[in-house]
């Protein structure tokens, strides 16, 4: 079965080749590199290209001009060969056995596995596991993975991807959140109770970047709202989806009881 490593790249060098040496220690081989790279002005494509030239498992493309995480990112799935997908951050890495591991829980009808992982320093050494990660109930029309439960490290079958309208090429922002709730509705998630990727928090990562929090909001509102309109919802808790002017926000506040705050501290 083969395995496709999607990387969308954009100014990473660095980070890139932790990324890259954590790819070429895995356990299970049988797996291409599909890396897009979205115009970088600072020669680091030029760079992964001399980097990785000897290594046929590695396919480079790059956009004809800046295009966003979501056009990328949609453009690394339509260009993978395998069976099974993958997105590994270029700042990021996977740990050894992530490709096996995720490969051996794919056997059954599920159509997405993810993982455990690990929150990292900047020099990616873990400092402790994200604390949300646990199993979902499958089939929930009100699950908005409103608290990331689902996350790192995610994997899919292109088939269920095939099934979907795919990633929304014009977000910049909230991209995968937008990937795993269109997978949801489609199939079954099966949850790896182990750390398989490395998140690394750095100045420079989007998530920790104050002036793109703002837009990330509002990306991952409209991703909720395609999401809703997809499983024919209307109202959400008593009100109407419309008349919500922030729905990450209003859906934390209601989905934060008693059960799911008991369930996130002993996962």
């Amino acid at each position: 079965m083969l395995f496709s490593i999607l990387i969308a790249h954009y100014n990473n060098y660095d980070y890139f080749k932790d990324c890259y040496y954590s790819i070429l220690k895995q356990t299970y081989q049988n797996y291409e590199i599909i890396l897009v790279d979205d115009c970088s002005i600072d020669d680091s494509y030029k760079k992964i290209q001399e980097l990785t030239k000897d290594n046929p498992r590695v396919k480079t493309f790059q956009n004809e001009s800046n295009k966003g995480v979501g056009f990328t990112k949609r453009k690394c799935i339509e260009l993978a060969t395998g069976e099974i997908c993958g997105f590994v951050d270029p700042d990021d890495a996977i740990a050894e056995n992530a490709l096996e591991k995720s490969v051996e829980n794919h056997m059954g009808d599920n159509v997405v596995t993810y993982s455990q992982f690990y929150l990292c320093d900047k020099h990616l050494e873990p400092q402790r596991l994200f604390q949300h990660s646990r199993a979902i109930k499958n089939n929930d029309k009100k699950f908005f993975n409103i608290f990331l439960e689902a996350n790192h490290f995610f994997t899919f079958k292109k088939s269920a991807y095939s099934k979907t309208s795919g990633i929304n090429q014009d977000l910049t922002s909230a991209v995968d959140q937008d990937l795993y709730l269109k997978l949801y509705d489609v199939g079954s998630f099966k949850f790896i109770k182990d750390p398989l990727y490395y998140y690394r928090l750095h100045e420079n990562g989007v998530s920790q970047d104050s002036s793109k929090k703002e837009k990330l909001n509002q990306n991952w509102h409209h991703v909720i709202i395609d999401t809703a309109n997809r499983r024919n919802l209307k109202k959400l808790y008593g009100k109407k989806i419309t008349e919500i002017n922030n729905l990450p926000e209003f859906l934390k506040r209601n989905q934060n009881n008693l059960f799911t705050k008991i369930l996130r501290k002993f996962s």
